[in-house]
């Protein structure tokens, strides 16, 4: 059954993209939460779902979205790119969420695991999800908290495993608690003004401090010279990673900065490459 769903969506499913309301039919009353689909013209390799980046507060559908899809399709996957909720930039502004609750964790990881549970079950393969930025972190956080059931408040329990088959941070969000390193806009993003002081979340949602031996594996990727994200993040996540024997590359860059994504304009020399080394490292896993 799911190969001739497949097979329809082939057929329905453009590179120029479909939009699913991902909430749709559920007690969530989310109306803007959706999955864009990007499909290649053959039996996808595997699907991937794509979490753009932009501090928690926006989100970049371009060089991490659209363009993200595009480029995957094209290589032979289906690309989901997933618009979740974030936090908004009226709200960067005015910070209203110190009167009311606005978009805060765990809306984010919630809008995310409805994305995976929707696409494992439509496709029948491996299943990973990719991210940019703060969307880096919230993708290394399905790969850490899969056992957790975000969307039980929500009275749904999937079928599907909500554990991704594989991760892929790129320039990622990683701690939230470590001040010489902290995207300290990211944090306010995720946790809103009134919890983003209180150290046990802090602690909860940096991905360093939550890596566990059953993760999936994980490309990771940024550059030294970031003048967003400082670069440590992405080296604390590869020690927990290494710590844990999780399989993983970790690829650093001298130069490129942040948030380039699939945009060849945003690119040096250096990234460039990134994306071959992202395809080569899926060639060589066996999921």
């Amino acid at each position: 059954m799911k190969r001739i769903l497949i097979a329809v969506l082939l057929l329905i499913f453009t590179t120029a993209g479909a939009q699913q309301k991902i909430w749709e039919g559920t007690s969530c009353r989310v109306k803007h939460a959706t999955l864009t689909a990007y499909m290649p013209q053959a039996t996808p390799r595997a699907a991937i779902i794509i979490c753009p980046g932009g501090s928690y507060h926006w989100l970049d559908k371009d060089a991490e979205g659209s363009r993200v899809a595009e480029w995957l399709a094209s290589e032979g996957y289906a690309a989901y790119v997933l618009k979740y909720r974030v936090a908004g930039k009226v709200e960067y502004v005015a910070k209203y969420r110190t009167v009311f609750r606005g978009n805060r964790h765990p809306d984010m990881i919630c809008d995310l695991q409805r994305a995976i549970q929707l696409v494992k079950q439509q496709y029948d393969g491996p299943v990973g999800v990719m991210g940019f930025s703060a969307g880096g972190h919230l993708a290394t956080m399905s790969g850490e908290f899969f056992d957790s059931n975000f969307l039980k408040r929500y009275d749904i329990v999937p079928e599907v495993s909500l554990r991704p088959d594989f991760v892929a941070a790129i320039y990622p969000v990683v701690t939230l608690s470590d001040e010489r390193y902290v995207h300290k806009r990211s944090r306010l993003g995720v946790l809103g003004e009134r919890s983003v002081k209180k150290q046990v979340l802090r602690d909860s949602l940096s991905t360093e401090k939550h890596v566990r031996t059953d993760m999936p594996p994980v490309f990771l990727l940024n550059c030294v010279d970031d003048p967003i994200v400082d670069y440590h993040n992405s080296m604390l996540l590869d020690s927990a990673l290494r710590y844990h024997h999780v399989p993983h590359s970790y690829v650093q860059f001298a130069t490129g900065g942040h948030g380039f994504g699939a945009d060849p304009e945003k690119m040096n020399e250096e990234t460039l490459t990134w994306q071959k080394q992202f395809i080569d490292w899926m060639r060589s896993m066996s999921f």
